[in-house]
């Protein structure tokens, strides 16, 4: 137990634990024997199957859109750290409801460290920003001082959610660090994202379920990288004795095509003969050339990418073929 008599043990409270980066976070911070606490939404479709993968990890209700719920939480866990990974994700949907956007990925930042002044402001709380808040940047790569230029309402929100965590940082003097996350990807990214579409896909043509992937526009390029290294740039921002904003990324780009040439020849395909393009799955307003420089990270946190691009592609159709064989063996058992 320390003076205070509350034990050593580093405590973190998660936002969005049920997400891919939660999950891969959860998983990093109980590696150092952290304890882990979960911000959950009641009726969150993803607890019971979480719950059953982590049952070290405690959950408590809250919704970024009460900020009394979100107060109670913070007392009930009694966090040193707390990392807000909650957001409406999808860059699209965000143009068809905006509104909700806001107000989750923006307002719900606001009640977040509302909370965090309010509790404890002693608390270390890590934002997770994102790269669609440079839009149309002015310089290429992206730094933490390129000015922001957002092309959709998420990248919107997520700005005010970034410049209202540094007010909290230099008006409440709490400790309040924001990383810029670039495309990160893994085996659990949600099958809505083109990166797991496209894997999905490849591992169901090579299994004969399907023959045709239809995609927006192919020439579109991402700084991509993997998920379970990005996550332990924010446990670094966290932890840090000084707090700062950090781009997170992997310093190239891949366009979606090569990443469909990629995932496709991993099961012996070419990608030409099942990817076709439509154009009614375009954004509204594509992102210009984003991809970050992530120098700070790496001289001021010591973080570095571990993971290549086509070892990340590797892993998620490796992980989708194995899924749908599972899948078509299990059919076959219950016939």
């Amino acid at each position: 137990m320390g003076p205070s008599g509350r034990s050593t043990t580093t405590t973190s409270l998660i936002t969005g634990i049920t997400g891919q980066d939660g999950t891969y976070l959860t998983d990093l911070l109980l590696s150092r024997n952290e304890h882990v606490v979960g911000l959950v939404r009641p009726g969150d479709p993803r607890r019971a199957e979480f719950e059953s993968g982590h049952p070290a990890v405690r959950l408590v209700e809250g919704d970024l859109g009460d900020q009394a719920s979100l107060n109670a939480a913070l007392e009930a866990a009694n966090p040193d750290q707390l990392y807000n990974l909650a957001a409406m994700t999808m860059v699209g949907q965000s143009f068809s409801d905006p509104e909700t956007t806001a107000q989750i990925n923006g307002v719900g930042v606001l009640r977040l460290l509302e909370a965090v002044r309010m509790v404890n402001p002693e608390i270390h709380f890590l934002q997770a920003s994102s790269a669609e808040m440079f839009g149309i940047p002015d310089e290429v790569p992206q730094t933490e001082k390129t000015a922001f230029h957002p092309r959709s309402p998420y990248g919107a929100a997520k700005v005010y959610a970034h410049h209202i965590t540094i007010n909290y940082r230099e008006a409440h003097g709490i400790h309040a660090s924001s990383v810029i996350l670039y495309n990160h990807e893994s085996p659990l990214r949600s099958e809505e994202f083109v990166t797991r579409k496209i894997t999905r896909a490849a591992a169901r043509i090579a299994a004969g379920l399907e023959t045709t992937l239809h995609l927006g526009n192919l020439a579109a390029e991402r700084d991509w990288g993997f998920a379970g290294d990005y996550v332990s740039a924010m446990q670094l921002a966290v932890a840090a004795p000084v707090p700062g904003d950090y781009v997170i990324a992997s310093g190239k780009t891949h366009s979606v095509e090569e990443f469909c040439e990629l995932a496709f020849s991993k099961v012996g395909l070419d990608y030409r003969e099942h990817v076709k393009v439509d154009p009614a799955l375009f954004r509204p307003l594509e992102p210009f050339r984003l991809v970050g420089n992530p120098l700070r990270a790496y001289t001021e946190l010591g973080w570095e990418p571990a993971t290549t691009f086509d070892e990340l592609v590797g892993m998620m159709v490796e992980h989708d073929v194995a899924l749908i064989a599972g899948q078509l063996e299990s059919s076959r058992q219950t016939r």
